[in-house]
């Protein structure tokens, strides 16, 4: 029966150190440096991989474990199946016991419903610039103009590579200019 730590942060520039030191009492510890989002966490599917019955899988908070709620409630189920309780430290929660359980799966919805109030936020302050002028994205390469002018090059027998040479421009991107 050993005590199984994961601790993660969202970029390079994160630092596991506060994570690490409450987990310190963990017989082996993952971590990595990666967003919660992003499918490809290795050290996760590692120690999900690695505990087996009687473990206790140690986590500092929910949301360094998953996003959402469904994300959450898959790995849960799937300690759960392998016999592995999961205790979230700062939120003191042990799913070993019905009241850790119930509070595991309150606080998994409470993570996913901020999660969606920011992003709300984050698409209204978008349209609030977007009504104010603001231009997302990458700045053309071309002004309509020249898109003209390349669509009647192409037209008039020029090879593809002279079109690219001559207004700066990959393959894929004439292709997509050309009507």
């Amino acid at each position: 029966m050993s005590r199984i730590g994961y601790a993660r942060v969202s970029s390079i520039g994160q630092s596991l150190d506060v994570q690490l030191d409450k987990l310190s009492d963990c017989d082996k510890v993952y971590q990595e440096k990666k967003t919660g989002t992003t499918a490809d966490r290795s050290e996760l599917k590692a120690v999900l991989d690695y505990v087996r019955g009687g473990d206790s899988l140690v986590i500092t908070k929910l949301d360094r474990l998953a996003r959402s709620t469904y994300h959450l409630t898959q790995i849960a189920k799937g300690l759960e199946d392998k016999g592995v309780d999961l205790i979230v430290l700062d939120q003191n929660i042990d799913t070993s016991t019905p009241t850790g359980k119930l509070l595991f799966n309150m606080l998994a919805s409470i993570a996913e419903f901020e999660t969606e109030i920011r992003k709300e936020r984050q698409l209204e302050g978008i349209e609030k610039a977007k009504a104010k002028g603001v231009q997302f994205g990458r700045k053309a390469k071309l002004t309509d103009a020249q898109i003209i002018d390349l669509n009647q090059d192409r037209a008039s027998g020029m090879l593809i590579k002279d079109v690219m040479s001559k207004y700066n421009l990959s393959k894929a991107s004439v292709y997509r200019l050309l009507d």
